[in-house]
């Protein structure tokens, strides 16, 4: 099931979005999400072994919070070999074109943050 229209306009003219992972988080935590061939993708900066990435994982279940709205999600990990990964990183670096995020956006483009994508599906309750 594709994600809400309004979703997609928000992801193209906002550089955050907030996401909770798994079913214990309270609140949400901003992060650079986008979007390919009307697919959500994003990938964890910290690689951390407790966050938003790791929670979807292990719960398989998490919500998206954009605008006023939220949404349930479902993820699954991207394999690393992925062909649209590097489509992932062309989005990456053609959204996040400011000064303050070039390095950030260089820097989750490098091959070791394939490994750390996360695909996103809309579950409507």
């Amino acid at each position: 099931m594709s994600f809400p229209k309004d979703l997609y306009n928000y992801l193209t003219n906002n550089s955050l979005i907030e996401i909770k992972g798994g079913l214990e988080r309270k609140t949400f935590l901003s992060i650079w999400m986008v979007a390919v061939e009307d697919r959500i993708f994003a990938r964890s900066w910290n690689k951390s072994n407790k966050s938003w990435f790791t929670e979807i994982l292990k719960t398989g279940i998490g919500q998206i919070k954009y605008s006023d709205k939220i949404i349930s999600i479902t993820g699954k990990k991207l394999n690393a070999d992925n062909d649209v990964n590097s489509l992932i990183d062309q989005a990456y670096l053609e959204k996040y074109i400011q000064k303050e995020n070039i390095n950030y956006a260089e820097g989750i483009t490098q091959p070791e943050y394939s490994d750390y994508t996360m695909e996103f599906f809309y579950k409507q309750i």
